[in-house]
């Protein structure tokens, strides 16, 4: 098709919005290894999950088998207060970096959580519901996973108790406040509030906190309080599921004008963007019926891809959840005070990573200052301020868009734009004033938190 009668944005008609998820596991010829009881070392069964999570997302999180999965009717209707999201070709910043290159992002800023989140937490609320339940808790990083949650909760009239890591709690006041105003309490990780609160704090006092300290809190709480359940916003297989509409989508999108994509890029912290962006494409070529590029961009302060080890872990720093095989830097490892606080955990998606074991995509890691160099640059020439996450996805965009203006080749290149940073302008104050650092965790200090890996036989 000729080029200028492709949409600068592509918009899908209501009907063409995905009516099912996508189970990317189901054509993974190596499947995730399962979640392990820590106290036996033998997988989870339905019945020890389903104290922890809501049933029918127990089901969607053991299932490996089942391809694709309905949508509520339910969810598909809230679904389209912002669905099908805009798949936008970057032309200002093709000819900003004079690149050959075709640029093409899937914006999923475009509601008022500001982020992806929102598909799997108005699941996860539904869900919820739909059992009886009195509320749910959980974590959040930089806060737009509890953003997303306390919409979503209200909307379903549920309670919402969230654990919001300490730093994000005091770098970002205003997420803060939109969910007090969505109805969720809020509390900064790790607090005097739980057990195990109380237990970090004992062995790192003054700890700014990590998302695997607010997770351990946050199971806790749940299983403590009759009518509760706990819900993540990332690295488990049911939110890489409801997250699979972005890359339906995008592919929807593309297909309808021909395009095909030489390469596709995400952020990863936990992997919910990442796997959700990708989950169509690689099942293609985890089929055979075509290749792709795959990137998984992560901070340098935080590299668990890319310096992790491969193994069992805990999930959460307080070692009470599941042991889930994944690239670790391991559960006790505390990540330095970054402002992507949405990528800072310790471990990534049992999925993701058991695909980049078996060499279907590669991972890099990208330092903070140069994140919010490229952010400021897309901001400038696209008019959409990315959030510090986003952004290191366009960090290796404009990378791999530089390196084809020095071949010469016109490569397609798509990545992931997950959310907005307008919560997050003390980054953006502290970068524009000189004042933002780069951490790197040196071998030593890695190699201290993996040492205390679980043993599992």
């Amino acid at each position: 098709m000729s080029e200028n009668k492709i949409p600068y944005k592509i918009y899908l008609e209501e009907d063409e919005m995905p009516k099912a998820w996508y189970n990317l596991r189901a054509d993974m010829k190596n499947k995730p290894a399962p979640l392990l009881n820590p106290g036996t070392g033998k997988p989870l069964t339905k019945e020890e999950l389903a104290p922890i999570f809501c049933e029918e997302l127990v089901n969607q999180e053991l299932d490996d088998t089942t391809p694709y999965i309905d949508i509520p009717t339910e969810i598909r209707d809230f679904y389209k207060m912002y669905r099908p999201s805009p798949l936008v070709r970057a032309y200002c910043l093709e000819k900003k970096l004079g690149t050959p290159a075709k640029i093409y992002y899937k914006f999923e800023g475009n509601n008022t959580s500001g982020s992806h989140k929102l598909n799997s937490a108005i699941a996860q609320a539904y869900y919820a519901k739909k059992q009886g339940l009195k509320g749910v808790t959980t974590e959040t990083g930089a806060g737009q996973w509890g953003t997303a949650l306390s919409m979503a909760c209200s909307y379903f009239d549920l309670d919402c108790k969230v654990f919001m890591v300490k730093v994000s709690y005091e770098q970002k006041p205003f997420r803060r406040e939109v969910m007090r105003t969505y109805g969720a309490s809020v509390v900064p990780s790790p607090s005097e509030t739980t057990e195990v609160g109380k237990k970090i704090l004992a062995e790192h006092p003054g700890t700014t906190g990590s998302l695997g300290c607010a997770i351990s809190e946050a199971v806790e709480v749940a299983t403590k309080s009759e009518g509760y359940r706990y819900v993540l916003g990332s690295v488990l297989n049911q939110v890489l599921l409801h997250q699979s509409v972005i890359g339906l989508e995008t592919k929807i999108a593309l297909d309808k004008y021909g395009i095909k994509p030489d390469m596709i890029i995400g952020c990863a912290g936990g992997g919910s963007n990442l796997g959700g962006l990708i989950g169509p494409f690689m099942g293609e070529k985890l089929r055979g019926e075509a290749d792709y590029r795959i990137i998984a961009v992560e901070p340098a302060s935080c590299p668990s891809f890319t310096r992790g080890t491969y193994a069992y872990d805990f999930c959460d720093t307080g070692m009470i959840c599941p042991l889930a095989k994944m690239y670790t830097l391991g559960s006790s490892f505390i990540p330095s005070a970054n402002h992507a606080g949405g990528l800072r955990f310790h471990g990534m998606s049992s999925t993701l990573s058991q695909l980049y074991h078996d060499g279907y995509m590669e991972a890099t890691s990208v330092e903070q200052t140069s994140v919010f160099e490229a952010a400021e640059m897309f901001a400038r020439v696209e008019g959409i301020l990315p959030a510090p996450e986003s952004s290191h996805a366009i960090r290796v965009a404009i990378d791999e868009a530089l390196k084809c203006k020095e071949t010469g080749e016109e490569k397609t290149i798509v990545f992931g734009l997950t959310g907005t940073g307008y919560f997050d302008l003390v980054a953006y104050q502290k970068y524009n004033d000189g004042e933002m650092s780069d951490y790197i965790p040196t071998d030593e200090e890695i190699a201290a938190s993996v040492a205390k890996l679980p043993k599992v036989e």
